[in-house]
Order: structure tokens, then C-alpha cells, then sequence
């Protein structure tokens, strides 16, 4: 049995590894190497176990299109820009401008659960900033990656940890102060670490190289979409029984209608339509990502091949999975997205919890490690993104080098919480 399944695996990893190479696309690798899987293990082409995979995580991806929706037309109002043009007039301080740009680099990533759209929605804009903040172009593309992987680990969306308490039948509650300290710990050092000895352009050569602001946009038209969307999300955590459930994809385009409401100018259906095909073909790979791991993981619980994986990682000493965790899962993260927070986190969960450990505590934490990988071949998702939004020239391995010590302290703080969980249960 063994095997046949290590057989099975064989050849999915060899189809992966070929696809990805000549495709030069995760999604489609990972489908194509499920059904070489399914017919490798006698299975045919197991059509209703690809659908059933294809629709597992359709709610997710919904929900991702929707929050990126959202982000895409707040920032097409025009409020981003306005408020980015207020912060340079009125700080004069480095450290207090570096902090608003990497809160500007959070907010995008925390409400879709994507770093990448960060990257897309507001990288450029932060770029800009923080270049004249003395920073160099590789300490800026640094500075960019790590804060786009930040927010995509931040509450309220985390995709990580929402596909692994999916799997795993837990709720999906308690997370927020268990992701936020060690993500404003990392922050303040990426901050320090990069901004220190650097030195600030002047006021007005920054607002010249920003985009004009646009007319008659005042803090109501700003705070209005952000408060009902926060608003919604608070009534449904502490009135869950007084209001309809409404659903974060239904909130993000109540949220949505409202950032079109506040527009100060008279966009056209067809510029709001643009923008939303606009936001579509960004978030195309990712959502495809999303819904192309539901196949592939469907594909190995059949054939057992996620049981193998699961089986012989969990089964390690435990010693051996505290020193290999930091290499298995953000090299799975850059091989097969999101899935790998299913086919490494789900039996890690089930293990821990077997040693009465809180488990919440460790989906939290490998919700932190996981991000890391996506500096990782052969996806490299963020890593990509950011050089080319920030328009990087050095060489690949200068930008690894340059985000090494942010990245070792989000692992290690990651570590400790995954080897004492039990001693964080007081931020849930």
C-alpha cells in the first residue's frame, strides 16, 4: 500500500515539477498533476472528485474577489491618494511616516487575505513615500514584501488559517491578538531595521512625484466605507443573534456601494465596470490558486497520497518537526499556494491537539510561517510582485538577503508560540 501511494506521489511531484517548468503556471500544474495522480492510482479521470475539489474552496475565493473589489474601488475614489498627500503636508517625522506607509500596506492584505493585493493597491503609492524616506531601492522592495506578507497574515482574512480551521472543523474565532503581536513586533523591527541611518527628502519633492488629490474629498468620504464595513463586521461578532447573517463577501460590497457613494467625482458604470474587470484580472491567479488546490487536495485524500504526506511528517519526532517546520512549510507555501497550509497544518492541528495543546494558538502560528514562502520558488507570488511594482534591478538572491532578518524573527516568534502554544491562550 505504501508503495503504491509513494508511487502515486512520484509521479504527481515529477507532472508538478515538469508543468511548472514548461507552463510556467502553479494553477494549472497542480490540476494537471492531480489527474496524472488519479490515473496513476487506477482512479481514471475522476471527474466528480475534481469537481467537489474545484468548489471545496469556492466560498474563499469568493470572498477574496470581493474584499479585492472593495479595496480597488476605495482606492479608485481616490481617498488612498488624498490621504497619503495629507500625512506627507502634516509629519515631518521619518519613523511616523514609515509607520502610516506600512499601515497603508496592512489594511489592503488584512481585508483580502492576499499580500499580492497590497502589492497591487497601494505599492506603488508607498513605494514612492518611502524612497524619500532615504531608503534604497533594495531596502525598499524589502520593505514593501515584508508588510504585503504582514497583512496577508493579519486579521481579519487570513487565508491560512481559515483553510485549516475549515479542515479541521474548528471556529474560526480567537485569532486577532494571537496574529497581531507577533506581526507589530516584526513590523517595528522591519521599520527600525530598514529606516535606520536613512535620511528625509524634502516635503515638497515628495508631494510633487505623489498623484494630485482629488477635490471635495474630506474625511467623511474617507472613514464613511471603512466604518460601515468594520461596523458590519462588529455587529455580526457581538449582535450574531439581533441581525441577519449577511457574510463577509456581502459585506465587502455593502462596503463597496457605500465607497461609490462617497465618490466626490461622477464616475461612469462603464470606469466603475473597468475597475472591477481591472481588479479581476489581478486577483485571476490567485482566486485560481484558490480553487485549483480544492482539486489537487481532493485528488491526494483519494488516492492517499495527503495521508502519506500528513502521516510521515506528523510522525516525526517532535523534536525533528520544531526544527524542520520553518523549511517544510514555507517551501510547500511556495510550491503549492494556500494548499499547503491543508496538506501540512491539518495534520500538524491534529497532532498537537492529540498532545493537548491549544490548538488554536498553533493554527495561529503556522498562519505566520506559512507567508514566508511566498518569496519561495517556483511561485514566488509576493516576491514577484513586489520587485516588479517597485521596478527592483538587483539581482534575486540580494533581495532574499535584504529580507532575511525580518523574515528569521516572523519564524522564530512563530516557533515559540508553536513550541509553548499553551503560554499564549491569554490572547485569545
Amino acid at each position: 500500500m505504501y508503495l503504491k501511494v509513494s508511487i502515486v506521489l512520484a509521479a504527481m511531484v515529477v507532472t508538478f515539477a515538469l508543468s511548472s517548468w514548461k507552463l510556467k503556471s502553479a494553477e494549472i500544474s497542480m490540476v494537471i498533476a492531480a489527474v496524472v495522480g488519479a490515473l496513476v492510482a487506477g482512479l481514471g479521470i475522476p471527474v466528480r472528485i475534481l469537481v467537489e475539489g474545484l468548489f471545496t474552496n469556492l466560498d474563499i475565493a469568493i470572498l477574496f474577489a470581493c474584499a479585492s473589489i472593495f479595496v480597488n474601488i476605495y482606492s479608485f475614489t481616490g481617498a488612498m491618494n488624498v490621504v497619503t498627500r495629507k500625512l506627507v503636508q502634516n509629519v515631518g517625522s521619518k519613523w511616523l511616516l514609515l509607520i502610516f506607509m506600512a499601515v497603508f500596506m496592512l489594511i489592503p492584505g488584512a481585508l483580502t487575505g492576499a499580500g499580492s493585493v497590497s502589492v497591487f493597491v497601494v505599492g506603488g503609492l508607498v513605494a514612492t513615500v518611502v524612497r524619500y524616506m532615504g531608503l534604497s531601492e533594495k531596502k525598499t522592495v524589502a520593505f514593501v514584501f515584508i508588510f504585503a506578507i504582514l497583512s496577508a497574515a493579519a486579521p481579519p482574512i487570513n487565508l491560512w488559517t481559515m483553510l485549516m480551521t475549515a479542515q479541521a472543523n474548528m471556529p474560526y474565532v480567537g485569532f486577532s491578538k494571537l496574529l497581531l503581536l507577533p506581526i507589530l513586533i516584526v513590523g517595528a523591527f522591519t521599520i527600525v531595521y530598514l529606516g535606520y541611518g536613512t535620511k528625509r527628502e524634502s516635503k515638497e519633492k515628495i508631494l510633487s512625484e505623489l498623484p494630485e488629490g482629488v477635490a471635495n474629498m474630506g474625511w467623511f468620504r474617507i472613514l464613511c466605507p471603512l466604518a460601515v464595513l468594520v461596523g458590519l463586521i462588529l455587529l455580526s461578532l457581538y449582535t450574531p443573534f439581533s441581525i441577519p447573517v449577511f457574510g463577509l463577501p456581502l459585506m465587502f460590497v455593502l462596503a463597496t456601494f457605500c465607497a461609490a457613494a462617497c465618490n466626490p467625482r461622477k464616475a461612469t458604470l462603464k470606469e466603475y465596470y473597468n475597475v472591477v474587470t481591472r481588479t479581476m484580472e489581478q486577483v485571476f491567479p490567485l482566486i485560481a490558486t484558490v480553487i485549483s488546490v480544492g482539486a489537487l487536495v481532493n485528488v491526494m485524500a483519494a488516492t492517499g497520497v495527503r495521508g502519506l504526506l500528513g502521516i510521515t511528517f506528523v510522525t516525526l519526532p517532535t523534536i525533528l518537526i520544531y526544527c524542520t517546520v520553518l523549511i517544510f512549510c514555507p517551501f510547500a507555501q511556495g510550491c503549492l499556494s494556500y494548499g499547503s497550509a491543508i496538506i501540512f497544518g491539518t495534520p500538524l492541528i491534529f497532532m498537537f491537539n492529540a498532545a493537548g495543546m491549544n490548538t488554536t494558538v498553533v493554527c495561529a502560528a503556522l498562519s505566520l510561517i506559512f507567508p514566508i514562502g511566498d518569496c519561495l520558488p517556483p511561485s514566488r507570488i509576493v516576491g514577484r510582485v513586489s520587485i516588479e511594482t517597485v521596478g527592483y534591478k538587483g539581482s534575486y538572491m540580494s533581495f532574499l538577503k535584504q529580507i532575511f532578518l525580518p523574515v528569521l524573527l516572523l519564524g522564530a516568534l512563530a516557533l515559540v508560540m508553536l513550541i509553548t502554544p499553551n503560554r499564549f491562550t491569554f490572547l485569545r
